[in-house]
C-alpha cells in the first residue's frame, strides 16, 4: 500500500469546538499550504465557500481537515486561521489534523464525529470537482453527508487544468471508495 494511502492515526477529540449546540457540521477538505504557512488559492476559496454556506445556520461547527503537507502548518490550522479572520469563533472550529489525503481525512472526520455523537446535518465543503468524492467517502464511513455549495470560481483557470482535475477525480473516486469499503470491512472484524 503506498505511503499516502496508509491509515492515519485516529485523532484525539480536542476540547475546542463545542459541537453540543451546533445545528450543522461543515467539514472543509484541505488543499495545499504554501511556504511560510500561506494558504493556496484553492484552500482559501474552499474556506470562503464554506463560510458563505454556513450563513444559513445559526450555530455551525466547522471541521477543517488536513495534516501537514509539504509546508507547515497543517492545512486544518491554516483553514482555522482563515475562519477566525472571517469572524468565526475558535469555539466553533474543531481541527482534524491527521488526514494526509481525502480518504484518510474522511475516515478521521467520521471517527471524530462519532466520538462527539453529533446528531446534526453534515456538509462537505470543497472544490466542485472534489465534492462528489468527499461526500461518497464520508457516507461510506457512516456519515450522512451532503455537499455544501462549492466555490464559484472553478479550480484552474485554463480549460486543460480544469479537465485534469475532473479526470483525476474520475479515477480517484472508485479507487478511494474501494479502499474505504475494505477499511470498513476490516474494522468490523
Amino acid at each position: 500500500m503506498p505511503a499516502e494511502r496508509q491509515a492515519a492515526p485516529r485523532p484525539r477529540a480536542p476540547d475546542a469546538g463545542n459541537g453540543d449546540a451546533a445545528d450543522a457540521v461543515i467539514v472543509i477538505f484541505g488543499a495545499a499550504v504554501r511556504p511560510g504557512g500561506r494558504p493556496s488559492t484553492t484552500l482559501r476559496w474552499r474556506v470562503e465557500a464554506a463560510a458563505a454556506f454556513a450563513t444559513r445556520f445559526a450555530a455551525p461547527l466547522f471541521v477543517p481537515t488536513g495534516g501537514v503537507g509539504r509546508f507547515a502548518p497543517s492545512e486544518a490550522a491554516v483553514m482555522a486561521k482563515l475562519l477566525v479572520a472571517r469572524g468565526v469563533s475558535p469555539g466553533r472550529i474543531l481541527l482534524e489534523e491527521t488526514g494526509t489525503d481525502t480518504l484518510s481525512s474522511a475516515r478521521a472526520v467520521a471517527w471524530l464525529l462519532r466520538a462527539r455523537a453529533l446528531a446534526v446535518p453534515v456538509f462537505a465543503a470543497s472544490s466542485g470537482y472534489h465534492l462528489p468524492r468527499c461526500v461518497v467517502l464520508l457516507r461510506l464511513f457512516g456519515v450522512a453527508a451532503h455537499a455544501a455549495g462549492p466555490p464559484w470560481i472553478p479550480a484552474g483557470s485554463a480549460r486543460l487544468s480544469r479537465c485534469y482535475w475532473w479526470l483525476r477525480e474520475v479515477a480517484a473516486l472508485p479507487y478511494d471508495a474501494a479502499l474505504a469499503l475494505f477499511l470498513r470491512l476490516r474494522e468490523r472484524r
